[in-house]
């Protein structure tokens, strides 16, 4: 790659280094500078610039994150679409996640280019949370540097895999003394319950019995019996030996004891045992609490269908201080974590009247087969934006029909004859609460497709200030535009059939500019005469 200063006429199609301002615009960093671009620098009276240009053995930064993104993918991880160098690996279930660390390791170290950044191995994460990031630190990365890390990454089974907590009918005892009390039972028993919820899964059965051993066998024995798995056990006492109540209890009923304690504190008194191919815990004390401890770590991974063994126990020692670590996030809380994917929706006007058609509604008639419209509602529900939402008004019922079968959320605007931004109030009202930014989609761009939403998306970072994403063609800008949801309450309050567009040219810092690949964001359908030609090409 070929880095430094250039004039203008040397950068025409080289990549902008620095952001730089060109009289009233602002060039942003990584912009692709074409020959207007370069005319506009010499009449800005720009001598130097600082860019990149790409040699034949370099790859492009989008092109080699997404490839190795892909490759380090494995069972149930989702590679989002790159931008700036950067592409993403996401949950798509609640699970552990399982990565090989030598692996990464070694991608790593072959030069500085490449970097890929995880969370820790056999970590419990939530859906879309992120698990992983790929980053290309320069504009392109050598072929040779990006061949070898996607050798690594091929090298035996997927480097990342995500474990699904998949759901179990448990079994609970919780042994009692003659001074417990059913109110700190029934309290320990929510906790629980909040836990296993959390992960997909249930208490199927509760025993309460005495605190001796042959009360315990007694009742590990009927949750055998009953085929409920893992067995979980609240002592009344703390287990202090592998001697104690709740180990001989196991043991008098066929059990054996794999490991007593663990280096996890909170947990240290936590029991590993197994019925035959039952799980059966010995729960510390603080499992009564909703905290994060060691118990939390097995039972994950448990409900994820891995084994545990003695070994896995003792190397939860690196890692395993949990107890100055109170804000570390718990997935029993719910709610969407700082490290999760923004939740992106799609909202698609389809409530006009199609004056300029003269007569029909576009949005039902067909291009390559199928509605107008319905290419837009498909290429959204093949994105990761979720929900998708419709908004209907002229001649409803028909648009409706040309959704038929598909999972989209349709709302009516009653008021569509007064404009387009009547159309983004319904669709902006309409939005769950947790949604982080929406997609605004055309229903007459039928050329759209789900990658174009992918790369808006994938855009899309508030803390980066990218809260306005805006996809363009040589330059040019197009549609659909990605909004933040700081932006909701400002695009509501809208007139007439102009939509949104005003902000952006108020609020240029917040603006992120998405180059696309094609010119589909720059093609709707008007007139009959568009139509035709879209026919006929």
């Amino acid at each position: 790659m070929i880095f430094g200063e250039m004039k203008p006429e040397e950068a025409e199609g080289a990549i902008l280094a620095h952001s730089r301002k060109v009289g009233s615009e602002t060039f942003k960093k990584g912009r692709h500078l074409s020959a207007a671009d370069v005319a506009a620098l010499k009449a800005a009276g720009v001598a130097t610039v600082i860019a990149a240009r790409l040699e034949a053995d370099d790859v492009a930064e989008d092109e080699a994150a997404e490839a190795l993104a892909k490759a380090l993918a494995g069972k149930h991880i989702r590679a989002a679409a790159p931008f700036t160098g950067r592409a993403n690996l996401h949950a798509e279930a609640g699970g552990i996640v399982e990565i090989d660390a030598a692996r990464i390791v070694a991608i790593n170290a072959i030069g500085e280019a490449i970097t890929v950044a995880t969370l820790a191995p056999h970590e419990t994460v939530t859906t879309r949370q992120m698990l992983a990031t790929i980053k290309i630190i320069p504009f392109a990365v050598p072929r040779a540097e990006l061949d070898r890390a996607l050798a690594i990454a091929a090298d035996g089974a997927s480097a990342m895999t995500l474990h699904v907590f998949k759901p179990h009918r448990i079994g609970l005892v919780a042994t009692q003394l003659p001074e417990t009390k059913q109110s700190v039972m029934d309290k320990s028993r929510a906790v629980l319950d909040a836990r296993l919820a959390a992960m997909g899964s249930t208490i199927a059965r509760e025993i309460r019995c005495d605190h001796n051993e042959l009360a315990v066998a007694g009742a590990v024995g009927e949750m055998i019996a009953a085929g409920l798995s893992p067995i979980l056990i609240f002592g009344a006492s703390a287990t202090v030996d592998r001697r104690d109540v709740v180990p001989a209890g196991i043991e008098k009923a066929g059990g054996a004891v794999l490991h007593f304690g663990m280096p996890v504190d909170p947990g240290n008194l936590m029991l590993l045992a197994r019925h035959d191919k039952t799980p059966v815990i010995g729960l510390p004390g603080c499992a009564r609490s909703p905290k994060l401890n060691g118990f939390d770590w097995v039972l994950a991974r448990l409900l994820a269908g891995l084994n545990v063994t003695p070994a896995d126990v003792a190397a939860m020692g690196v890692g395993g201080l949990l107890k100055e670590i109170p804000s570390r996030p718990q997935p029993r809380e719910g709610g969407r974590t700082k490290a999760a994917s923004p939740r992106v929706a799609a909202i698609i006007l389809a409530a006009g009247q199609s004056r300029r058609m003269g007569g029909p509604n576009k949005l039902t008639m067909p291009v390559g087969g199928k509605p107008m419209v319905r290419h837009v509602a498909e290429a959204a529900l093949a994105s990761s934006a979720d929900p998708v939402i419709v908004v209907t008004g002229d001649r409803a019922a028909e648009v409706e029909q040309a959704l038929e079968g598909l999972a989209v959320i349709k709302l009516s605007n009653n008021c569509h004859k007064e404009g387009l931004s009547t159309s983004l109030r319904v669709g902006i009202n309409g939005l769950p609460g947790e949604v982080d930014a929406a997609l605004i989609c055309l229903g007459d761009m039928p050329d759209i497709r789900s990658h174009h939403l992918d790369r808006l998306i994938a855009a899309f970072d508030p803390d980066e200030g990218r809260t306005i994403c805006v996809p363009t063609v040589n330059g040019k800008r197009g549609n659909p535009v990605l909004w933040g949801r700081e932006w909701f309450a400002a695009m509501t309050e809208t007139k007439g059939d102009t939509g949104a567009k005003h902000l952006i040219g108020e609020h240029a810092d917040a603006v992120c500019e998405v180059p696309m690949p094609d010119d589909a964001a720059l093609k709707d359908i008007d007139t009959m005469e568009e139509m035709e030609r879209r026919r006929g090409a």
